[in-house]
């Protein structure tokens, strides 16, 4: 009895929750029907829109016409009637001269004779009928004014609903990725004319191949291109991927989106390791600022016991899906922080091979400020260029303004005015470290070392801020000058 009584309940649960689908779905078949009235009263109405454009169009070149037909024959009416009445009284006066003609001819006087004969003959030479044209100024033709719409009878009659248009394919070989920008080049399958514009979405991710169902990153769009092709600039590459997918529009309708293309963006990315940083400084995730009062200590201590704080761990970093090999573990990783009056972060992951680029923009006012590389080794007690672990180049505003390239202890003082904006760029196997005006990328300086150890990004501040930019390509721009610029880069090595 109890397990009829189940059974039963089971039923009604089934029926019950069949009931609520068939009414949500009759819900749904109601709203669609009150959707296609409403959507055909709008088409309907945009058709009529349409044609009455067109009728107007059509009215507007007839009267168009028609003025020129009545224009051209007023001229031609006009410049006839003018030849007409000149004719007729060229014929008036011819007439006149051929009467006196004959008049004189059969006088019979003839002492007057030669006198009235001379007359006549002047009268001859200067008569209008001899210096009339019989020929017509104008014609009375009018073909020229004739039309003939088959052509565009044919068209109108092909006038039909516009089509979807169809999915655009990406050109993989066309297309760029360099300089921090994406050059992304399409072309349609099928000639379409009544494409009205193209909408790119693109979408950041740290896999290859093809774009997942499910991704961390929203797709950003962009609408209204008018070419097959578009380049995206100012890119911060904080992620090894790329999506993008494109579609097509016309007036009414937009297509599918094209097959998703992964395009890969190699570049230098990296955060501040807070856990090297002195306590005088102040570290947010890619900026710093010189603390006087020395908490930033108990600043870290408080954000990790939140959950919140930012370390070298590539577990806790967002700029990557996946960890990185060349990322240094978290915490302390193994060395001490900075301090005394070694008021320096280091970046969180090693360069031990390639070329890379990052920028630097730093508080004009700060007292001292430098930037450049080093080795993990470089000690707690350490300044940046004052021992063999470390290169830079460092800007003192303390007392008289200086710029110099430090290394080793050595300096060499650099005769230009110190950029608000640096670039730097590594080129590990080449043993090269150029600093350069980020923004008209001329060359500052270059060092030239045997660089033993994997190298870390360097920074340090007194009395002042900076920020850091990373996931940044090398420049073209400087890739070109370190491939010309050998000579000028071994001038540029020495210190003194």
């Amino acid at each position: 009895m109890e397990d009829q009584r189940e059974a039963l309940r089971k039923i009604i649960t089934t029926l019950a929750v069949k009931n609520e689908e068939i009414q949500s779905f009759i819900y749904s078949l109601k709203q669609m029907l009150l959707n296609v009235e409403a959507n055909s009263a709008k088409v309907q109405e945009d058709l009529e829109a349409e044609f009455q454009s067109l009728f107007s169009l059509l009215e507007e070149l007839k009267e168009g016409m028609l003025m020129k037909i009545k224009q051209d024959r007023a001229s031609r009416a006009y410049e006839l009637q003018n030849q007409l009445a000149a004719c007729t009284r060229a014929l008036e006066s011819s007439e006149e001269l051929l009467e006196t003609a004959n008049q004189t001819l059969q006088a019979t006087d003839r002492e007057d004779f030669p006198q009235a004969a001379k007359q006549i003959k002047d009268g001859v030479t200067m008569a209008p009928a001899f210096r009339l044209s019989l020929k017509a100024k104008v014609s009375d033709n009018m073909s020229h004014l004739m039309v003939d719409f088959a052509q565009e009878r044919r068209m109108l009659q092909a006038l039909t609903f516009l089509p979807v248009p169809s999915a655009p394919v990406i050109d993989l070989a066309e297309s760029l990725v360099a300089d921090n920008c994406v050059t992304l080049v399409w072309r349609m399958p099928d000639e379409d004319n009544k494409i009205d514009h193209y909408v790119l979405e693109y979408r950041r991710t740290n896999f290859e191949g093809p774009p997942r169902l499910k991704e961390d990153q929203p797709w950003m769009v962009i609408e209204g291109i008018q070419q097959t092709e578009y380049t995206l600039t100012g890119l911060k590459f904080d992620m090894k991927y790329m999506n993008f997918r494109v579609k097509a529009c016309n007036k009414a309708v937009s297509g599918e989106f094209s097959e998703p293309v992964t395009l890969e963006t190699p570049a230098f990315m990296f955060r501040l390791d807070a856990s090297t940083s002195h306590q005088n400084l102040r570290v947010d995730d890619l900026s710093v600022e010189w603390d006087a009062m020395g908490g930033k200590v108990q600043d870290i201590k408080a954000r990790e016991k939140d959950g919140k704080g930012r370390t070298a761990s590539p577990v806790n970093s967002p700029a990557r899906g996946t960890p990185s090999p060349k990322r240094m573990p978290s915490g302390r990783g193994g060395r001490d922080r900075f301090t005394a009056e070694s008021y320096t972060v280091l970046g969180d992951t090693l360069i031990d091979g390639g070329e890379h680029y990052w920028e630097v923009r730093y508080e004009p006012d700060s007292k001292a400020f430098g930037l450049g590389v080093a080795y993990r080794s470089l000690g707690r007690f350490e300044q940046l260029g004052k021992t063999a672990a470390s290169w830079c180049v460092y800007v003192n505003n303390w007392l008289q303004v200086s710029f110099t390239a430090k290394h080793a202890n050595k300096a060499k003082v650099l005769d230009t005015p110190v950029p608000d904006c640096l670039g730097v760029h590594c080129d590990f196997h080449q043993g090269l470290l150029s600093f350069y005006n980020a923004r008209t990328k001329q060359l500052l300086h270059t060092f030239k070392a045997k660089f033993t150890q994997p190298l870390l990004p360097a920074f340090t501040v007194w009395c002042g801020s900076f920020h850091v930019t990373a996931g940044l390509q090398v420049p073209s721009s400087v890739r070109c000058l370190q491939k010309r610029g050998s000579a000028t880069s071994s001038s540029n090595t020495s210190l003194t």
